[in-house]
């Protein structure tokens, strides 16, 4: 499974960490890159559930990267960040690691965000070169998204405090009520609060306000032509179901699966379904 490691500068000074996975077994000729795109507050090894699975079903090879701030990735020279910034980043990512041949891409929450703007942005290489997309607990927009409690107030002040991780200002219990759904696993809970407490707060707060003013709806149109899978949780309290629906709605050619007593967290809850959705597009990609 071991790969190659890149380091990919990007704008503002950012650098961004990436990483191959190649599966045990030979890869098919001409076989797509399934390159993935990490939610808000984790990093890439939130993808390790899904990897496995996929691993189990096919032979492919992955392409995981940090999102910058999150991390082994820096953010760089003060900015204001947005989802804008990260279709861009996708972008450089995939030209370091994958400058040719069919790609699927996958993107769970702010992942999901970015992916929509790689297409709104760099639409001639998206329609050219992607097979398929799995959007998963994402939304074009989540304008009009009833906040959790304190919301604003906390990610206001994580927004100017100093560059450290939350840590233990980060409780388990509550976080995993938030993100997960009633059956989630307690390793799984654990290894994705782990990944938000070695977020630095800057990071999570600054995101948190460019995922509140994005909007790309208008991309969507240019996933007309692409096969895309669309899956979410009835238990999802962060992106609630009706924002993956509105997805659907302006890709109407869509797949949409909706899990229930599913969180926000499909990577962990649901990996064998985002595994199966890569599956069937890779098979549609062969045939």
């Amino acid at each position: 499974m071991a790969g190659c490691v890149y380091r990919v500068p990007v704008s503002y000074g950012a650098s961004l960490f990436a990483r191959e996975i190649l599966p045990p077994e030979p890869l098919p000729e001409d076989a797509p890159t399934v390159v993935m795109a990490h939610g808000w507050c984790l990093d890439q090894t939130s993808w390790h559930r899904v990897i496995d699975e996929l691993f189990y079903q096919r032979p492919v090879r992955v392409v995981v990267y940090d999102q910058r701030g999150h991390g082994k990735s820096t953010m760089g020279e003060d900015h204001e960040p947005s989802v804008r910034i990260l279709g861009d980043d996708l972008a450089e990512v995939i030209d370091a690691t994958t400058p040719e041949g069919p790609l699927i891409i996958v993107g769970h929450s702010m992942g999901g965000m970015s992916v929509m703007a790689y297409a709104g942005i760099h639409d001639a290489a998206f329609t050219a070169r992607v097979r398929g997309v799995v959007l998963a607990s994402t939304a074009a927009s989540i304008e009009g998204r009833d906040p959790v409690p304190l919301e604003g107030f906390i990610m206001a002040v994580a927004s100017r405090a100093p560059g450290i991780p939350p840590r233990l200002l980060v409780p388990r219990l509550v976080q995993g009520r938030l993100l997960f759904g009633p059956r989630a696993l307690r390793d799984d809970v654990a290894h994705a609060i782990d990944q938000i407490k070695r977020t630095k707060m800057p990071t999570i707060g600054r995101f948190f306000y460019a995922i509140s003013k994005h909007n790309e709806a208008e991309s969507l149109a240019h996933f007309v032509t692409v096969p895309t899978h669309i899956i979410c949780g009835d238990h999802d309290r962060l992106i609630p179901v009706a924002y993956s629906e509105a997805l659907r709605d302006l890709i109407p050619d869509a797949d949409l699966t909706l899990l229930s007593e599913v969180g926000h967290m499909t990577t962990y809850e649901a990996a064998t379904t985002i595994a199966d959705a890569i599956v069937q597009l890779l098979d549609t990609t062969v045939d």
